[in-house]
């Protein structure tokens, strides 16, 4: 076997022990991601300063030096742009409440069938994640996960991690479902002149995705953390505000019929009268809902900021309202829109007032959406309700406006209870922007980091996100973990470490059988690919693999397909593939997090290969 001119330096070691020592302390947590890579980066640099080391594309000892530049390197990479890119794209669609319409739908499947919708997303995330790129496809499928969990009242930590991993299983499957797949399929051919079928990876693949998943299925309640549910950031979501809802043109309300006195279109909503012209209809309500119909309705605050980011006809219907006019909105239609609570304070100039007669909008350019009283519950139009000392009003207004309450006298803004709500008038664009991203995307002409800055630009341009807003996206814990992650990469690669590791696996399983050196060699490929990115390892491994079926007469194929197996096991680590750090935020993940639940089905997915291999080409121990 043709080996590798490596010559063993000093630094091989300490970088070894360097990355060991980096990987529990990211485990034991005891300090913060970036802390921990802030000064795994800085002692890198400081490191090969002191002690230089002459690198090349061929190996150690040539003129250039490995130092700050090549370290630093990883900021500049394209997998992090990418990241830091469809971040910014995913801020845009929850922004805009883009995707309120489907998880509505799926939310309606969910109530009825939670197993059967949730089966659902997973099949097709993992069938479309066969023939695709899969990053553009854990994009899509974070927010409506994120829904998915709100609706059936737990915590997005239980979901995000499995759809990661499924998608990654799902790439094992083709030969175009990783791009790994394809870098060691070039190697391949390029090595033997012969070419790998789509299809060769696909029955041990999905044998190995089905054995993933059941243990997803199986063990995720168990292993996978709880951070926290959506529901309960919200304490006081369970009380009721008055508020009002006028029917305008083409309101998606208009023609609705009740059913048994209510109007299944408005679920978790109340209405206690309607107003029509001159007459006051009230329940049990028999006639369909007409254009000009003022709905006076009982809701919770969650239920209201629903209403809003469903469709704009309901903000339109709300603004429309006499006296609500959209003053305080149109001057800063490039911020955020915020959504918050207020008490009428003591002594305040609008108690015995009503909202007509003190011109809320005007004073503060915030509008009302409702009125909550403790002490009873009142059946009439809000605008004609007096205001009360301790009465809450449901504000809504951009975020400059709903800061400037803070000195207002007459009302206390409640700082704990602001939130933004999606402006779901640019939900369309930001739709048209999302599905370019991911078409550009899966187009393999176009780089995926040429289309995720695309598409990022793209929600800025159309006002779908302002730069502050785009700027909150950068996460840079990510941002940090990522530039550590590379750092080390590169020193393993430059100081020999990572082809010294490679060759000693060969050397001393070599002579135990075929079946324990393809054990072995599975083995260090699946750790070394959640230290390197799988890209790297790949490479790495492929014409080491080659070599080894060169000498021991072991079927090419088998080789290659250990390499591509264990490449694509990059579980165990938010490092080792840039699916498992887009799910990290959404899902308020720990790096140990993934040492947990992602160790055991990479340990699981390596022996079942092994069960594999010794059928398929009938290998001996």
């Amino acid at each position: 076997m043709t080996e590798l001119d490596i010559t063993v330096v000093w630094q091989m070691w300490a970088i070894i022990a360097l990355i060991i020592g980096a990987v529990i302390t990211y485990c034991t947590e005891k300090f913060s991601i970036e802390a921990v890579s802030v000064a795994i980066i800085t002692g890198l640099i400081a490191f090969f300063t002191l002690f230089p080391l002459g690198v090349s594309e061929h190996g150690i000892g040539s003129h250039t030096q490995f130092g700050a530049t090549q370290i630093l390197s990883g900021f500049a990479d394209p997998a992090l742009i990418t990241i830091m890119a469809l971040l910014v794209v995913g801020q845009g669609m929850f922004q805009t409440g883009a995707l309120e319409a489907p998880t509505m739908a799926l939310s309606s499947m969910l109530d009825s069938h939670p197993r059967r919708t949730l089966f659902f997303v997973f099949a097709m995330a993992f069938i479309v994640s066969m023939f695709m790129n899969n990053t553009p496809i854990v994009v899509m499928f974070i927010p409506i996960i994120s829904a998915m969990a709100g609706q059936l009242r737990s915590s997005a930590s239980r979901f995000m991690m499995p759809l990661s991993f499924i998608c990654i299983l799902a790439g094992m499957t083709t030969l175009i479902g990783s791009s790994t797949n394809l870098l060691v399929a070039g190697t391949y051919e390029r090595s033997l002149q012969q070419s790998i079928g789509f299809f060769d990876p696909t029955i041990p693949g999905l044998i190995l995705a089905a054995i993933g998943a059941l243990y997803i299925i199986t063990l995720g309640p168990v292993l996978l953390p709880e951070h926290g549910s959506i529901e309960s950031a919200d304490s006081k979501q369970g009380q009721q505000y008055i508020a009002q809802i006028k029917i305008t043109k083409n309101h998606p309300l208009t023609g609705a019929k009740p059913v048994a006195g209510l109007f299944s279109s408005l679920r978790n909503v109340t209405v206690r009268m309607i107003e029509r012209g001159d007459s006051t209809l009230l329940p049990p309500y028999e006639n369909p809902l007409e254009e000009g119909d003022i709905l006076v309705v009982a809701a919770t605050r969650k239920s209201l900021a629903k209403l809003l980011s469903s469709n704009p006809q309901y903000l339109e219907g709300m603004l429309s309202i006499a006296g609500f006019q959209d003053e305080g909105l149109s001057n800063n239609s490039d911020g955020a829109i915020m959504i918050s609570e207020t008490v009428v304070a003591p002594a305040s100039r609008m108690i015995g007032r009503s909202i007509n007669q003190i011109g809320i909008p005007r004073q503060t350019g915030c509008l009302v959406l409702g009125i909550q009283r403790r002490s009873r519950m009142i059946r009439k139009k809000m605008l004609d309700i007096r205001l009360e000392a301790g009465d809450v009003l449901l504000m809504f207004g951009y975020e400059k406006n709903m800061s400037s309450l803070r000195y207002n006298r007459d009302l206390l803004l409640l700082d704990w209870a602001t939130k933004e709500l999606p402006d779901i008038r640019k939900s369309r664009l930001a739709r048209w922007v999302f599905g370019a991203t991911i078409v550009a995307a899966a187009w393999p002409a176009i780089p995926i980091v040429l289309a995720a800055l695309c598409g990022a630009f793209g929600m800025i341009a159309t006002g779908s996100l302002n730069i502050r807003q785009a700027t909150r996206a950068l996460d840079m814990k990510i941002f940090l973990l990522i530039g550590a992650a590379f750092a080390m990469g590169l020193a393993l690669e430059y100081t020999g470490a990572a082809q010294w590791i490679a060759l000693q696996v060969v050397h001393i399983f070599l002579p135990y059988g075929p079946l324990v050196l393809l054990s072995a060699l599975f083995f260090v490929i699946a750790v070394m690919t959640n230290l390197l990115s799988n890209s790297a390892t790949a490479l790495l491994f492929a014409p080491i693999a080659l070599s080894i079926s060169a000498q021991t007469g072991i079927e090419p194929l088998a080789l290659v397909l250990t390499v591509i197996f264990a490449a694509n096991c990059c579980f165990a680590t938010p490092i080792a593939y840039q699916t498992n750090l887009l799910i990290m935020g959404p899902g308020h993940y720990k790096f140990v997090d993934f040492v947990k639940f992602g160790a055991p089905l990479v340990v699981l997915l390596w022996l079942s290969f092994i069960a594999i291999a010794a059928l398929m080409f009938n290998l001996g121990a």
